[in-house]
This record gives C-alpha cells, structure tokens and sequence, in this order.
C-alpha cells in the first residue's frame, strides 16, 4: 500500500458520493478514509430543520477530523497519510495543515478559501450574518442560497457542477433514494462562521507540505482569486487550472475522473516518496 487518502468532503456532501473515487484510489493501490461532517450526512445534525446546514463553530470540524484520523490510526490503516480535499473540506484541511495535522502530501480540489460574493453582497452577508446573532435569528437560512433539495438539484444542474450528465444523475438518485443524506441552505450562522474562517486562513503563512490544487476555469461556487492568491504563495507547491472544468473535477465521466485521480495520486507517491 502507499498510504491512506483521507477525503474531506465538501458542504452538503456525504461519504456515499465518493464511492467512484475511493475506488479509484484502491485501484491504484492507496487505503481510503472518510467521514460526515456533523450536520451533514448521515451524522447528527446540529439544527431543528435537518435540511438546514450549520455548525456552532468551525472549530468543530477539527474535532471531527480528529476523530476521523484517530479511528483510521486504530484501525491500523498504512502511512503515510495524504489528504483529498474538495470545497468546505479544503477550508477544513488548510487549517488542519496549518496545526499539524499528520499529513505527508495535501491535494486540493476547488477549496473552499473565500466564498464566492459580488463586492456589494459581500458586505451585505456580513452586515447580515454578524446582525443575526444580535437579534436571535442566524438560525434563519442564507439569502441566496437553496432553500429546498428540489431547489439545490436546480440550482446545480442549471448551474453545471459537472459536464457528466451520467455522474451527476448518479449523485441525484442517491439522495432521492435516501432523503435523509441530503442538505439545503446553510444557516445564517454557518455563513457567518465560513466568512470569519476563511478570511482568518486568508492572513496566514502557507503550510510547509507539498500541495497539489486543482480548479477548474468555470469554478462559479468558490473564489478563485482566493485560491491563486494562496498558491501565489505556497512555496514548492502545485496550482493546475483545468480548462472546461467546474466545481465538481472528480464528479465526472469514467475517462476524465481517471485521468484526475491519476495527476492526485502521481502527486502523492511522488511527495511520499513511494
């Protein structure tokens, strides 16, 4: 074996929708390891609307980590351990990096390190996000942002998450076979939290580990200004933009996942050293 993949998922994403990858990485010889974020998943969800996304604090997606890589140590999986994170999990992953997190080598897909706003939305989000913990309401979901799982299909499907008719169906027929995986619109509160965290990584130097990031030049849900500016400044790391590409690069045809899961793991093994 040449190690472990831990798959940080991205918000409203659950282990199931990384079956395709994680055997992907098997194949080509590496253990795989994932979790659902609380509040996400099958995990518990921390709001009375189960379809509502929210955490009381990023920080507890450290302590889910945490728990993630002490179950895979128990378990006895092989080192070294590299990272595979997507969207909210490439948030949740700088900052595991950043306080020494055991990971050898880290890839990122489409991370999550600013939340894509217009200038005048940006500010309106934090006026509303910080005003709604003052008056009691950040429960309350985010303007903007789906409301219902039939509004979330819409939105992703109008909005072309993937090229892949075949895999995006896949993905959609999971969760109308099993509601219970599914996730609408975060909360007043997680928007709030994911502003203050992103901006919080924004200031800081980058981790010393060899990285990998990949985006794809028609990204429409994260900011890819946030991400070239932090590979501006990643020394010895790797930044690829993929023409044609979108949020979702490893949710695609066979032949294209592939080739993606081929460029993540020659990054691993080369990093590791095996």
């Amino acid at each position: 074996m040449k190690g472990t993949v831990l798959i940080l998922t991205g918000r409203t994403e659950y282990a199931e929708k990384y079956g395709r990858i994680a055997a992907d990485l098997v194949a080509r010889g590496f253990g795989c390891a994932t979790l659902d974020w609380r509040g996400q998943g099958l995990s518990d969800r921390a709001h009375d609307d189960a379809m509502r996304g929210h955490v009381d604090s990023f920080a507890e997606y450290q302590d889910d980590l945490d728990a993630l890589i002490a179950h895979v140590d128990a378990l006895g999986l092989p080192g070294p351990y590299h990272m595979l994170a997507h969207s909210m999990g490439g948030c949740i992953g700088l900052r595991a990096l950043l306080r020494g997190a055991p990971f050898a080598t880290a890839c990122f897909t489409a991370p999550m390190w600013g939340v894509l706003m217009r200038p005048t939305l940006r500010v309106a989000a934090w006026g509303l996000s910080s005003a709604s913990r003052l008056v009691g309401l950040s429960h309350l979901p985010s303007p903007g942002r789906s409301a219902t799982l039939e509004d979330a299909a819409e939105a992703a499907e109008a909005n072309m998450l993937t090229r892949d008719v075949e895999s995006f169906d896949w993905v959609r027929r999971q969760v109308e076979a099993h509601p219970e995986l599914g996730l609408a619109a975060p909360s007043l509160h997680w928007l709030h939290e994911a502003l203050h965290e992103t901006r919080a990584l924004s200031r800081l130097a980058s981790p010393d580990l060899p990285c990998l990031t990949l985006l794809g030049d028609e990204e429409w849900v994260v900011d890819s200004k946030r991400i070239g500016d932090r590979m501006a400044r990643w020394p010895g790391s790797e930044f690829e933009v993929i023409a044609g590409g979108r949020h979702e690069l490893l949710i695609e045809d066979a032949a294209t996942r592939g080739a993606r899961i081929d460029r993540i793991t020659a990054h691993f093994a080369r990093q590791a050293g095996s």
